[in-house]
């Protein structure tokens, strides 16, 4: 597999390394200080990979629809309309674009559509989570994305922190933490009569998003048009 890989920080260093123990190929690196646009990149390749910013949104997606390039999108922080942006584009190209590259976490979103219809009705559910005290969303993506988990046909309320009295609804409650140098950690609490079910992640080192855009980018090639989850990546046959 040849990548064109966008951004060069930390994430991107790392995939370079990763891609290459695994036998792939770098056909081209974008960045402040490598080429400064998808189309310098001279020899061919099969996909790309972006951990870079918001700001190459745009020219990555003209390029994914122009040349019909599969593209894994592992960038946060995109506004509503650059969002909508992915999905107008996903008409023409594959595109991997998810909250969390993390296998872990796919495997944690799984569990809690097989488990939330079991225990709902008689179990009251929280999440906590918690990052460094450099990142300013809360709460985090991945959060988010594991309420939607749980709340598919929208029964629950989502209550994003409490203060005050108030009596709890049928709810599900959603806190953030931010300190130190967490990398991420994510739990879920089913609290019942007696009895508490957690189920929790935890991130050691960013490398494990790397490792999951890899794999998600060898899933991707040969992939029709459409917008692909790491749920697809893991569990499509």
């Amino acid at each position: 597999m040849k990548v064109a890989l966008i951004g060069y920080g930390a994430m991107g260093k790392f995939i370079e390394q990763r891609l290459l123990e695994k036998g792939h190929t770098v056909a081209g690196i974008v960045s402040l200080d490598q080429l400064k646009d998808i189309n310098e990149v001279k020899d061919d390749f099969d996909v790309m990979i972006d951990f870079s910013n918001p700001a190459n949104l745009s020219m990555l997606l003209d390029y994914a629809t122009k040349n019909k390039k599969p593209l894994v999108i592992a960038t946060t922080g995109f506004s509503e309309d650059q969002i909508k942006s992915i999905y107008d584009a996903s008409k023409l190209a594959p595109i991997v674009y998810t909250a969390n590259f993390s296998l872990g976490v796919t495997v944690f979103e799984e569990v809690l559509k097989m488990v939330t219809p079991i225990l709902k009705d008689t179990f009251d559910i929280e999440v906590i989570e918690k990052h460094h005290n450099k990142k300013i969303d809360a709460p985090s993506g991945t959060a988010k994305m594991l309420v939607s988990a749980m709340n598919q046909d929208g029964e629950f309320e989502e209550v994003f922190g409490r203060e005050g009295v108030a009596k709890r609804g049928k709810e599900i409650g959603v806190h953030a933490v931010r300190g130190g140098t967490i990398v991420g950690e994510h739990s879920v609490i089913f609290a019942g009569e007696d009895e508490v079910l957690e189920i929790k992640h935890e991130a050691h080192s960013k490398n494990i998003f790397a490792n999951g855009a890899i794999k998600a980018a060898e899933f991707l090639v040969g992939q029709e048009p459409g917008v692909y989850t790491m749920n697809d990546v893991l569990f499509s046959k």
